[in-house]
């Protein structure tokens, strides 16, 4: 239940359901998604009442220090999406299906999606358009909520030349029909990645599902952002990013204080420790 909107979306300590987010679409109200990769996270964001949480593959790059999401697997998702199902009560938890866990059939697709449902997510996410139907048909027929993913896809960064734009110009028309693809699959979402606002705004109007955008402007049915670029968690952030608060600033500062009570011995204090 939203407070704009009584007869919309879940009822107060119930947890929000892909059929919530077809209500928030229809009536215009705003989806909001961020990421989380762990317990302590995923309460937090939970506790906003923030609508979705993505247990993303961006895992990988935020959270293991690797240099892209190709390396990330599936014992890695899996791990991941059990600690965020554990910490979120009332968010719908979406899991990223790493790569080359789904690309070679629709059975592998299907298994992937079945372990991350196991491990506590409510829906899975995947990337491409038309080349991927079969594995999202299969996956939707097994019961399972899908999110698709187009325009700037991770998982393909070497086949795109690096990140960039999708979906310009003439691009535009090849970039609507896997979406509207996606949506006859049984699709109940799209994330689109850095795709330019005119493209959404074309997209949003074919479609009868819900655009996630994350740089692609403002005519998405809502917006997902990593959590570390939304919390200001290190100097750099993407473009198409907002720092919402200063968190890696005060973790700094709070590991400051910590060390200098320890160097000048006011840390422990008497009421830290028991004598006898």
């Amino acid at each position: 239940m939203h407070k704009d909107h009584p007869d919309i979306g879940p009822k107060p300590g119930k947890p929000f359901r892909v059929q919530h987010v077809q209500q928030y679409f229809t009536a215009g109200r705003p989806l909001t998604m961020l990421t989380a990769y762990d317990a302590i996270t995923a309460r937090i964001i939970d506790s906003a009442e923030i609508d979705m949480i993505l247990v993303g593959d961006s895992y990988g790059t935020t959270m293991l220090g690797m240099s892209s999401t190709v390396g990330v697997t599936l014992d890695d998702m899996v791990r991941a999406t059990a600690a965020v199902a554990a910490g979120a009560s009332r968010a719908l938890v979406v899991a990223d299906m790493p790569f080359g866990t789904y690309e070679s059939s629709p059975a592998q697709a299907v298994d992937t999606a079945v372990a991350l449902v196991r491990a506590g997510a409510a829906a899975v996410k995947l990337e491409g358009g038309r080349r991927i139907l079969p594995q999202v048909k299969a996956i939707v027929n097994a019961g399972i909520n899908v999110m698709g993913h187009l325009g700037f896809t991770p998982q393909s960064e070497n086949h795109l030349g690096g990140k960039r734009l999708q979906g310009r110009a003439d691009a535009a028309p090849e970039l609507i029909a896997d979406a509207l693809a996606l949506q006859d699959a049984g699709a109940f979402s799209i994330v689109f990645e850095m795709v330019p606002a005119a493209t959404t705004r074309a997209a949003v109007n074919q479609l009868n599902i819900p655009i996630i955008g994350i740089g692609a402007g403002p005519d998405a049915a809502g917006q997902v952002l990593v959590w570390t670029d939304m919390a200001g968690m290190q100097d750099w952030k993407p473009s198409f990013a907002q720092v919402f608060g200063q968190v890696g600033a005060e973790l700094k500062h709070a590991a400051q204080n910590y060390r200098d009570a320890v160097v000048n011995r006011t840390f422990p204090a008497p009421e830290n420790y028991h004598e006898n």
